[in-house]
């Protein structure tokens, strides 16, 4: 297996600017460093959903991989709110209280239309080196 007990890792369409930017987001709000990420189209994003036995060309929802469970679309995000703590925490709860075909049906929109109204890139940004070492290769 490639992931330990205790990781959490996200992985992320690379060509998408809303996603690039939720990452940065989140590398600035996960003050202890703990998510780890990987694009959905790298080599390690690939081999990580193949593990979980999750599709390789699908790629409208990201994933978070916290020890050996998956989530995805809006799960993913309650549990990454979670994973945060603090405040976010709070918005887990918030968010769980959303039926999760309602929540799913939202974030499926936002999911089909991320290029059209987030823009797309030709390729994954190069991250900083103090962030570089939170990124899977």
């Amino acid at each position: 297996m490639l992931n330990n007990h205790n990781a959490s890792i996200l992985l992320f369409d690379g060509v998408c600017h809303f996603c690039d930017r939720s990452v940065q987001f989140l590398i600035h709000h996960d003050h202890k460093g703990v998510i780890k990420f990987a694009a959905l189209q790298s080599n390690k994003g690939q081999e990580l959903l193949r593990e979980y036995q999750l599709s390789t060309t699908d790629l409208n929802s990201l994933v978070f991989i916290h020890g050996q469970h998956y989530f995805t679309k809006s799960t993913a995000v309650r549990e990454i709110c979670r994973q945060l703590g603090g405040r976010w925490k709070l918005l887990a709860v918030i968010l769980k209280l959303i039926p999760r075909p309602i929540a799913d049906t939202i974030y499926d929109l936002v999911a089909k239309n991320r290029y059209k109204w987030f823009g797309q890139k030709d390729q994954c940004l190069i991250p900083s080196k103090e962030v570089r070492k939170r990124f899977l290769q």
